[in-house]
């Protein structure tokens, strides 16, 4: 493996290591100055070719870009309407266990996931930092065996084994 080689910003002269994937064309830094200043230096290059030098210009031009927006009508249009923002209702989800729920652990694996609302199986999947449909899978096992032990915990005395316990949501295994 090689050296990290830093390369000086053509706008700003700061040292500056360069994209890994561009190192041998990249000259700008990626601060927003920079980065304007390399993209108007790369228009003005474009633009001093011979043959770029009357692109936007002349009647086959102007026919070209008629002809353009006689095929995509609207297309500024399009672009100018905001984006809405999602205003969906949250549902409740209820407190209490009404069914039996001992079967669930027997089920496939696929029932169980597809079960499950696509919200929470992206939570978890963020919450033990894992995609992988087994580990979400035990991790709502773990979460449903809490969820129930915590509901039906009625603790008569404070301590000792009759008091609820913390789960542990940590995954098992590699």
């Amino acid at each position: 493996m090689g050296l990290i080689k830093k390369k000086r910003c053509k706008h700003c002269r700061r040292l500056f290591i360069p994209d890994y994937r561009n190192r041998n064309r990249q000259t700008y830094c990626r601060n927003t100055e920079c980065r304007k200043a390399s993209k108007a230096a790369s228009q003005e290059k474009w633009l001093n070719k011979p043959e770029n030098k009357h692109y936007f210009r002349g009647p086959e031009h102007v026919q070209r870009v008629q002809e353009w927006r006689r095929r995509h009508p609207g297309y500024w249009r399009q672009r100018s309407k905001k984006a809405v923002a999602l205003q969906d209702p949250l549902t409740a989800q209820p407190t209490e266990n009404k069914e039996d729920n001992h079967g669930l652990q027997t089920s496939a694996l696929q029932d169980l996931l597809t079960a499950q609302p696509p919200v929470m199986i992206g939570l978890i999947s963020n919450f033990i930092g894992s995609a992988l449909q087994d580990d979400i899978a035990d991790t709502l096992l773990r979460m449903q065996q809490s969820g129930q032990d915590i509901l039906s915990c009625n603790p008569q005395k404070r301590g000792g084994n009759d008091d609820c316990k913390i789960p542990d949501f940590t995954p098992t295994g590699a």
